[in-house]
């Protein structure tokens, strides 16, 4: 494992939002869901994500997660993912969501 100092820890804007919009994304190669998450005063971003193994669309809405939002947006299958959603795979190799474990401002900044 590579260490890092904490400034580069310091650059990596890891925030909470607020899922408000899934959907299915047939035209991803590994099956994904197309995100919006509202960031509060960041405002809404969208996102690719592979995690239908362990998730409908419906229980996705509401659903409080963790996301890098400062990395450039980039283009899957004509569609701008501005922001990276974090997870972990399980035994399975699917994605289970990083969540704080109370609710928080969307918008917050985990340190």
């Amino acid at each position: 494992m590579q260490t890092i100092e904490w400034a580069d820890f310091e650059k990596v804007e890891l925030r909470a939002g607020t899922i408000v919009a899934a959907e299915p994304f047939p035209e991803a190669r590994k099956p994904a869901y197309k995100l919006t998450i509202d960031f509060g005063e960041l405002g809404m971003r969208r996102s690719s994500a592979q995690v239908t193994k362990l998730y409908t669309p419906k229980q996705l809405i509401g659903f409080q997660i963790v996301a890098v939002v400062n990395f450039p947006p980039k283009r899957i299958a004509g569609f701008v993912s501005e922001c990276l959603v974090t997870g972990f795979a399980n035994t399975d190799g699917d994605v289970a969501l990083v969540s704080p474990t109370h609710p928080v401002p969307n918008g917050a900044k985990l340190f």
